[in-house]
């Protein structure tokens, strides 16, 4: 069963119309493994991020950082999901919050297959074969975001036109979770700031 469920997401990536209804209506999906395929590709982004060849790659050599990366693919993701299942909620969608975290990041799997071996090629390339290098992140990001696309419509049901309008709804409200995220500390930290002056106030004149 475990094996079945493991290899599952590489038929939904090449099958994802009915990879997708699968995993919706027949339970196919798994969130232990949708949370490790999110895990591998977290892996791939720091991979590629630190070890990619000195023709592709533009980062310092001393500006990595294992929390950053984990934090540039995890709070993306999980933005998504938090936002789509909140809009697609008040849009008639039948996309549970567990099937909407499962069905995306399968959508994720093509970043971990291509961006690994494209880190390792680019190492032993020339300035003039580098757009192979770019190709294969390319396809990967486009591959990804067609699984999206076919698993937002399958997850809740709707139509292609609904579904484009439904996947922009939902970037405008990632935006304004950040909004309110970076209001929220904000506001905390002059909280802070003011509470603590009023302390520091206290001793001195105490």
């Amino acid at each position: 069963m475990w094996k079945a469920r493991i290899k599952y997401p590489f038929y939904v990536i090449l099958h994802p119309f009915k990879g997708y209804w699968d995993v919706k209506y027949d339970r196919m999906g798994s969130l232990r493994i949708a949370l490790a395929i999110l895990f591998l590709v977290s892996l791939a982004s720091m991979f590629q991020y630190q070890y990619a060849g000195f023709v592709v790659n533009t980062h310092p050599p001393y500006s990595f950082n294992s929390l950053v990366q984990l934090r540039n693919v995890l709070l993306p993701f999980f933005l998504w999901c938090v936002a789509n299942w909140s809009l697609t909620t008040l849009m008639d969608g039948e996309g549970k919050f567990k099937e909407i975290v499962v069905a995306s990041a399968y959508a994720m799997l093509p970043l971990f297959l291509l961006f690994v071996p494209a880190t390792i090629y680019s190492r032993f390339i020339t300035l003039e074969e580098t757009a192979f290098f770019y190709y294969m992140n390319g396809f990967a990001v486009i591959w990804f975001l067609y699984l999206l696309f076919v698993a937002t419509m399958t997850i809740h049901q709707y139509t292609v036109g609904k579904t484009i309008v439904t996947i922009f709804l939902t970037v405008v409200c990632m935006g304004f979770i950040v909004f309110l995220g970076m209001l929220f500390f904000s506001l905390i930290q002059q909280m802070y700031s003011f509470f603590y002056t009023i302390y520091r106030e206290l001793q001195f004149r105490s």
